[in-house]
């Protein structure tokens, strides 16, 4: 039986490479209806029940023999100690990706701001932030202390007054790491829940429980069809695809840098997506090289090879011109700029999640401490949406003060167009305050 990865692998010139190109991007995001069932059933009771029903749901699905909620809420004391545990190594790498990642975001803050017309008018918008917010974290085999850190640093940063943890523990195992990053983070409470159980009970409120006004933070295809049900109650930040990653090369870096890139991505999971453009053949033959050589190594080789064998692609463009518009099409996740003057290129790119440029700046950096968010869009949706962020956790008010001169003028304009569609109250409503 042969071990090669089967990477597929066309070119722009082919005739029929749209066809080719979308049917490698394809993926069904349809929701499937028998998860959507389950956890239509879940939230329902979640909301008539309250605590008994996020009990009774957490001890079948995590294997757990909890007599209450209250009982599955982690203390402070119980987060800093699971801090002042973890090897001297592992702790200051932690407090160091928290400490880059909360100066970025603290220059995401939007502020307040007004200005006066001549007649006295005063227009402007206020900023204020969420009340409180609930952050799901994976649990069980997937442990993602750095998704604590990018969720949690932002909220806090925004002035989100209270902030709620739910990371479920399948047979009473909690991962120390996960405590610690909540730590530090400043996370107010953490509850050993999960599945659509937790986000119906960050929803709508349990006894235990406080209600949340937005929720985020990623999880499994029931966390994600619960989080799709309850938004209009609360905000949820997005609903996100398997992870991908776009490599445009020159054909001058390092090939095995570039194939372990690849497989950055595609070892979280088998629907992940990796795909290189480059205008030099010879250079994605040796990068189909080094990832024949270098899967051998890796850990989880299998969900590599699924991944690239069935999402992957190595592509041939006619320039790096034509990279950057199929790059903009495509719209991914992460995006590598592994060539000269990276900088430059950039501005030729639309929609990314994120850009990584230069031939050392590869993706797993923005994954863990390079300060930028890495909750990214995905599944083309960076054609019309943005990194979670410091915005996400803010709102805008609009202020109007108008002043009795500022009313005569606008009066007049509000009256004569609120007639025109026929809404005589809005019209009259304006009158009212015009002088005799």
């Amino acid at each position: 039986m042969s071990t090669e990865i089967k990477v597929r692998r066309f070119s722009s010139l082919d005739a029929d490479f749209d066809a080719k190109l979308k049917a490698l991007l394809a993926f069904e995001t349809a929701q499937d209806d028998s998860i959507d069932e389950v956890v239509a059933n879940i939230l329902k009771d979640v909301k008539k029940r309250g605590d008994a029903a996020v009990i009774e749901y957490t001890n079948r699905f995590d294997r757990m023999s909890a007599g209450s909620l209250p009982e599955l809420e982690i203390s402070q004391a119980e987060l800093k100690a699971a801090l002042n545990g973890l090897p001297d190594a592992q702790r200051a790498a932690l407090q160091a990706a928290a400490d880059r990642v909360r100066s970025y975001h603290e220059k995401q803050l939007m502020t307040s701001w007004q200005y006066t017309e001549d007649d006295g008018t005063i227009l402007g918008q206020q900023v204020t932030s969420l009340d409180r917010v609930g952050l799901y974290v994976p649990g069980g085999k997937a442990a993602y202390p750095s998704s604590v850190l990018m969720n949690a640093i932002p909220a806090k940063v925004a002035g989100v007054q209270e902030l709620i943890m739910v990371v479920p523990t399948p047979d009473g195992e909690k991962n120390q790491l996960v405590l610690a990053a909540a730590a530090i983070a400043g996370v107010d409470r953490v509850f050993c829940i999960g599945g659509a159980q937790a986000v119906g009970a960050m929803a709508y409120g349990t006894e235990t429980v406080p209600q949340v006004d937005k929720i985020v933070g990623p999880g499994n295809a029931y966390v994600a069809a619960a989080k799709r049900r309850v938004f209009g109650v609360v905000g949820i930040d997005m609903v996100a695809g398997p992870s991908e990653i776009l490599v445009i090369c020159d054909g001058k870096t390092n090939p095995d840098w570039v194939a372990m890139d690849l497989f950055s991505q595609a070892e979280h999971d088998e629907l992940a997506q990796a795909i290189l453009l480059c205008p030099d053949a010879d250079f994605l033959n040796r990068v189909n090289e080094s990832i024949q050589k270098l899967v051998l190594e890796m850990p989880r080789a299998e969900i590599i090879r699924t991944s690239l064998t069935d999402r992957g692609a190595l592509i041939q463009v006619k320039s790096l011109d034509e990279a950057a518009e199929i790059s903009n099409y495509i719209a991914p996740e992460h995006l590598e700029l592994s060539m000269d003057d990276p900088l430059a290129f950039s501005q030729k790119i639309k929609h990314a999640g994120a850009i990584f440029m230069g031939r050392d700046t590869c993706e797993s950096l923005g994954d863990y401490c390079a300060g930028p968010n890495h909750v990214l869009p995905t599944s083309r949706t960076a054609r019309f949406s943005s990194p979670l962020g410091v915005y996400d956790f803010q709102k805008r008010s609009s202020l109007i003060f108008v002043s009795q001169a500022g009313a005569q003028t606008l009066g007049k304009v509000a009256s004569t167009l609120a007639y025109g569609e026929g809404l005589q109250a809005h019209a009259r409503s304006a009158e009212y305050r015009l002088k005799k």
